[in-house]
Parts: structure tokens; sequence; C-alpha cells
């Protein structure tokens, strides 16, 4: 009996109270590190976006950090999957898309004030747009090979 109990106590714990609803959306924005542009670490939210920080981005999603895909209304998204992968919100799997500029269909959550998106279809992909670099240079500026500065 004490054994039975345990497990129900185990799945209760284990099972969402409140999961949150999706609704299916069609976004256009450009796939964004989240950690420099919400950390501010390397810059405002203008230069820690496209060519200008494009390096870093790639570095980010590399090493782990969550992409996050900033909508033309200036919504962010934490992006969780893109196209079904269980692996594509971090990692290499998504450096073919860092700083590109896409339109993207999927299911969208919010809670406690975050935005999530499941890409299930990436409908174009403009590649990169913002060619801030122009403006801001590269951020972080040690991104340039010596050889090339």
């Amino acid at each position: 009996m004490r054994r039975t109990l345990t497990v129900l106590a185990t799945l209760a714990l284990a099972t969402p109270l409140h999961a949150a609803e999706g609704e299916r959306i069609r976004v256009t924005g450009e796939l964004i590190d989240t950690w420099c542009y919400f950390s501010g670490v390397m810059g405002g939210t203008d230069a820690v976006v496209g060519t200008a920080h494009h390096t870093c981005a790639l570095w980010c999603s590399a090493g782990g950090i969550p992409v996050g895909l900033r909508a033309e209304d200036g919504t962010v998204y934490m992006v969780l999957k893109i196209e079904g992968s269980a692996e594509s919100a971090g990692g290499d799997t998504q450096l073919n898309l860092a700083s590109h500029v896409i339109e993207a269909d999927g299911i969208a959550y919010a809670r406690d004030g975050l935005n999530y998106l499941v890409v299930e279809k990436v409908v174009t992909d403009q590649g990169i747009t913002n060619e801030n670099h122009l403006d801001y240079g590269n951020v972080p500026e040690f991104s340039v090979p010596e050889e090339a500065r």
C-alpha cells in the first residue's frame, strides 16, 4: 500500500497542473542569440542582431545558448524546436540559420510573461538581411580575425 501511494504521489507531481495552451501563428523575424540580446553584455538590442553580431550568435548557439526569434513587432520568442528536431533550439543544429530573417509557421506559447515558439516549418529563409555591421562594426570586435583587421 505504501509503495502504491508513493507511485501515485510521484505521478501527481510529474503531471503538469496547468499546461500552457499553444496558438498556431505565422511570424516573420530574425533568429537571434538570446543571451547577448537580453543581457546587454555586447551592447544594445540594435547592435546584437544582424551581421554585426553574427559571429557571436554562432558561438553562443554552438555553446548551447537558446535561439530566439525576434518578430517584426519586437516580440521575442524562445525557440524550442525547429522543424521537429528536439536538438534544434541550441547547439550547432541551427548554425545555418543564425541571424537569418525567416517566416515561421508554428505553435506559440505564452506563460508567465515569456513567449515560446515551436517552429513546425520554415516557410521562407531570406538569409541575413540586417547589415548593421556597417554602422556598428562587429560585435564583439574580437570576433574579427587578426589578419582581417
